[in-house]
Order: structure tokens, then sequence, then C-alpha cells
């Protein structure tokens, strides 16, 4: 596997990770390598719907951070490349209530500019609260 150079490694977590949205979100960058990121979300009250249970849309947004993430974590991208979330679904499997969350998004199919992805998200103990299916079309303006 090839290195991301630092500026691809500032772009993924300045441009993606700490976003506005990001900083709403209280995200932090996890694991990065080529084609695999993880992105960690602390629990916090304002991320609840019910009492403690973490909110359906923010795992969600979570989901979408981290494989947005890991389509950027490609040493092959150009500075001009531009991309977007084109669909994904994602399976809820248990309750988060009360737990920092962790999605680990990993590319499982990188085409010429249409991209899949897959992202798993766990609580501390390693349990999985969602899973997801995500594609993006990603292309070099370069």
């Amino acid at each position: 596997m090839a290195e991301l150079s630092p500026e691809q490694v500032t772009r993924i977590e300045q441009g993606i990770v700490r976003s506005p949205y990001g900083k709403l979100l209280g995200v932090e960058l996890g694991e990065l390598a080529e084609d695999r990121v993880s992105v960690r979300m602390p629990y916090r009250p304002d991320l609840t719907t019910v009492g403690d249970l973490v909110h359906g849309g923010a795992i969600s947004a979570l989901v979408d951070m981290a494989a947005t993430a890991s389509f950027w974590a490609s040493p092959s991208l150009t500075s001009g490349a531009r991309g977007t979330t084109i669909g994904f679904s994602v399976n809820f499997l248990s309750a988060a209530r009360r737990v920092d969350l962790l999605a680990t998004a990993r590319v499982r199919r990188r085409g010429r500019s249409i991209s899949t992805g897959e992202v798993s998200v766990t609580d501390g103990e390693g349990n999985e609260v969602a899973v997801a299916l995500v594609t993006y079309k990603l292309t070099s303006a370069d």
C-alpha cells in the first residue's frame, strides 16, 4: 500500500472530519490508511432522541463522514478531485445508549468515478450498532 501525502491527510482531516458539520457532531479522526478510515463520535446528550438513545440521524452522519474519508484516502487523488455521496443504505442492529461510537469504513471497489464501500459502527465494547453500504462519485478535475 502506498502512503498518503501530508496534503491528503490534511484534506481528509480538515475538509471532512473537522468540517463545520464534523465539529458540530464532535467527531475525531482515528485510523487513517489507504482506502480505510475510522472516525469516532463521542457521546453527547445533544445527539440523542429519547432519553440517552443516540439518534439514527447522527449515526447516519457518522457513517457518511467515515465513508467519505475512506474514498478520499487514496494516494492517486489529485488536488482538483471532487466527490459526493450518491447513495447509502444503513441497517441499525442495536440501540446505542450513552456510548461513544466508532465508524470504520473501507473501500470495497474503486472505479474510475463510482466507488463502493462498507462501514461498521461499533460501541466502546466492539458491539456492532449499525452497518452500511455506501456509493460515492469521485472525479478528478486535473
